[in-house]
C-alpha cells in the first residue's frame, strides 16, 4: 500500500476517534463526572477513557508485515500531557497490554506494547515540567512526533530480522509520525475547548451566586417574611436561567416569580408535593418529572423542579424552589447552586439573629449606664437644692430644672442618635449639679466648634466620660480640679477630648478598660468600659477610646467618630 493511501487512512481514523471522544465527553454523565476532578474515581475514568481510545487506535490503520500501522500514540500522549503520569501510564498500560494480547508472538508486538506504555509515562512526567503549556496543541503535536520517532527506533532495535524491521519502518514511519501528532493535537484542542467552555459556564454561575449573595444579604437578615422572600426571589429569578422561583414558609407560599404563578398561588397552602417532602425530610431534591413535582392543576407548565430547605439553626423554616419547563431546562449545576444558596441563606438567618442580639445588647449597655445614677447622687442633689431654697431660691429653681433635664434624658436615651447639642445639654446639667454640690472643687470648661452642634452622636456617649473624670479624677484630690471638654471637626471626623488634672490612672487601670470581662470591677467606673464597647460596636475598633493617664497627673480621654457612620 502506498504511503499516501496509508496516511490518508490514518488521518481519516484520527478524525473519527477525536469526534467520538468529543461526543462522549459532551454527554451528561461524563460532564457530571468531570465535576469531581480531584477524586480517585475521576482518575480511573480518565485511564479507561484514554485507554479505550488507545485500543481503538490499534484498529485504525492496516496490518503490514505482521504488524499494525496505528494511532495509539494519539490518545496515550494526550492522556499523559492532559492528566499527568498516573493517567498516562494507566492508559498506556491498558492499550499496550491489549496490543500484546491480540498478537503476543507478532513481529513487533513487544516493542510496540512497550513503546505505548513508555509514551504515556513520558508524556505524564513531561506534563509536570511543562505545567499549563502541556495542554497546548502545538506542544502535544511536537511531543507525539518525537515519541513516535522513538517508537520507530525501538522497532528497529528490538525486531528481528533487521531487514524486515527496516522494511516495516520505511512504510509506516512517516504516516504514523504525521497522523498521530495531528490527531493528538486535534484531540487535545477539542478537550481543552470543551472544558474551557464548561469552566466558563461554571465561572458565570459562580459570579451569579456571588451577585445573589451580595444583593440578598440585607433581606434575609431580617428573617423569612413575605417582603424578604419577594425581594430575594426576584433577584434569583433575574440571575439564574430558570422558569420560575418560589419561596415558602412551613405552611404557605410566600412568593412565586415567573411562569405558572396561577399553579402556585401566593398566600395559599403549599401544593407542590416536592416542597412538602423537603419540609418533612429536610433534604434537597431534584426531580425531572411532573408526577414528582405534584402540581395539582391540569396543564401545569413545569417538567422539572429543584427544591432546597431554608434552615435556621438546623430547623427548617421554609423552602426555595426553582422550576424548569420544556423551553428552560434545569440541570445539576443549578441544583448545586440551589444547595449553595440554601447554605448561604441559613448563614444570613443566623447573622440576623446575631444582629438582633447585638442591638439588644446595645440597649442593655445603655440601661446599664442609666443604672449608674447612684441613689446617693440623687439624694445629695436634692439636699443641695433644698439648702439653696432659703439662701438662693433662683439657684434652687435652676438646679431643679437641671436635675429634671438630667433625669429625663437618662431615662429616654434608648433612641438611635441624638444631636451633639442635646448630648451637651446633658453634660451641662450634670456639671451644674456637681458644681452646686462641691463648689470650686469642680471647675469645668466646654469648648465646642459651633459647626458640630447638629452632628448625630449616640446618646450617653460623652456625659459618662465627664462623670468619670469628676468622680474618679478631680474629686480624688482634696482641692478638686479642672475638667476641659474640647469638641471639634477634623478631617471629616468629630474629635472629642476630655482632659482633667485629677488623680489619674495606673497603666493597669487603663488596660483594664479594654478588657470586657472585667467590666464590673473597674476602679475607674463602668462609664469608660461601656462607652468604649459602644464606640467599637457602632463605628468599629479603630474608633475606640484613646486614654493617656498617669497617677496624680490627670487623664485625657479622647475618641473620634466619622460623619457618615454617625449619620447612618
Amino acid at each position: 500500500m502506498p504511503d499516501t493511501e496509508l496516511l490518508l487512512n490514518l488521518a481519516k481514523h484520527a478524525g473519527l476517534i477525536a469526534a467520538a471522544a468529543l461526543i462522549l465527553l459532551a454527554i451528561s454523565p461524563v460532564q457530571h463526572a468531570a465535576a469531581y476532578r480531584k477524586s480517585h474515581l475521576y482518575t480511573v475514568f480518565l485511564i479507561f477513557f484514554f485507554g479505550f481510545f488507545g485500543i481503538m487506535g490499534t484498529y485504525s490503520g492496516n496490518q503490514i508485515f505482521d504488524s499494525f500501522a496505528n494511532l495509539r500514540a494519539m490518545s496515550i500522549i494526550t492522556a499523559g500531557l492532559y492528566a499527568g503520569p498516573l493517567v498516562g501510564t494507566g492508559a498506556g498500560l491498558m492499550a499496550g497490554l491489549h496490543r500484546l494480547f491480540i498478537d503476543p508472538w507478532g513481529f513487533s508486538a513487544i516493542p510496540c506494547a512497550l513503546a505505548t506504555l513508555l509514551e504515556g509515562l513520558a508524556a505524564g512526567l513531561l506534563s509536570r515540567r511543562l505545567g499549563r503549556f502541556s495542554r497546548d496543541w502545538k506542544v502535544t503535536a511536537l511531543v507525539c512526533f518525537l515519541a513516535e520517532g522513538v517508537h520507530m527506533l525501538m522497532v528497529l532495535t528490538m525486531c528481528r530480522p533487521f531487514a524486515d524491521a527496516l522494511a516495516l519502518v520505511k512504510i509506516i514511519a512517516l504516516p504514523m509520525m504525521l497522523a498521530n501528532p495531528a490527531g493528538a493535537a486535534l484531540f487535545m484542542h477539542l478537550i481543552k475547548v470543551l472544558f474551557d467552555r464548561k469552566e466558563e459556564r461554571e465561572s458565570i454561575q459562580a459570579r451569579n451566586v456571588l451577585a445573589i449573595a451580595n444583593e440578598t444579604v440585607r433581606y434575609f437578615r431580617g428573617g423569612l417574611s413575605t417582603a424578604s422572600a419577594s425581594k430575594t426571589a426576584r433577584i434569583i429569578f433575574d440571575r439564574l436561567a430558570v422558569a420560575a422561583v418560589a419561596i415558602t414558609d412551613t405552611r404557605a407560599v410566600l412568593v412565586h416569580v415567573g411562569t405558572g404563578a396561577d399553579h402556585n398561588p401566593v398566600g395559599q397552602a403549599i401544593r407542590s408535593r416536592a416542597a412538602r417532602a423537603v419540609l418533612a425530610k429536610g433534604s434537597a431534591v431534584y426531580h425531572k418529572n411532573e408526577k414528582a413535582i405534584g402540581c395539582r392543576p391540569q396543564g401545569c407548565p413545569f417538567n422539572s423542579v429543584i427544591v432546597v430547605p431554608l434552615q435556621k439553626k438546623r430547623h427548617i423554616i421554609g423552602t426555595l424552589s426553582l422550576y424548569g419547563t420544556k423551553d428552560i431546562a434545569l440541570d445539576k449545576i443549578q441544583f448545586k447552586i440551589a444547595q449553595g444558596l440554601s447554605a448561604l441563606f441559613a448563614t444570613q438567618f443566623e447573622l440576623g439573629d446575631l444582629q438582633t442580639k447585638e442591638q439588644l445588647l446595645a440597649h442593655t449597655r445603655i440601661r446599664h449606664l442609666q443604672a449608674q445614677i447612684n441613689p446617693h447622687f440623687l439624694f445629695n442633689s436634692l439636699n443641695t437644692i433644698a439648702s439653696f431654697c432659703r439662701t438662693d431660691p433662683q439657684k434652687s429653681r435652676d438646679l431643679i430644672l437641671d436635675l429634671s433635664s438630667y433625669m429625663r434624658k437618662n431615662l429616654d436615651s434608648s433612641r438611635g442618635f441624638v444631636s451633639l447639642s442635646d448630648e451637651l445639654k446633658q453634660v451641662r446639667s450634670y456639671l451644674a449639679i456637681e458644681q452646686a454640690r462641691f463648689g470650686d472643687r469642680v471647675q469645668a470648661s466646654i469648648d465646642v466648634d459651633p459647626d458640630c452642634l447638629q452632628w448625630p452622636v449616640p446618646p450617653l456617649i460623652i456625659q459618662p466620660l465627664v462623670e468619670n473624670s469628676v468622680k474618679h479624677g478631680i474629686l480624688g484630690h482634696e482641692n478638686g480640679g479642672r475638667i476641659h471638654l474640647r469638641i471639634a471637626q477634623h478631617d471629616q471626623m468629630l474629635a472629642v477630648a476630655i482632659t482633667d488634672d485629677g488623680a489619674g490612672m495606673t497603666p493597669e487601670q487603663v488596660a483594664a478598660v479594654f478588657r470586657v470581662p472585667e467590666m464590673e470591677s473597674q476602679d475607674a467606673g463602668v462609664g469608660l468600659v461601656n462607652t468604649n464597647l459602644r464606640l467599637e460596636q457602632i463605628y468599629g475598633p479603630e474608633h475606640r477610646l484613646a486614654i493617656q493617664s498617669e497617677p496624680d497627673k490627670g487623664t485625657v480621654v479622647a475618641f473620634s467618630i466619622p460623619a457618615l457612620a454617625a449619620a447612618a
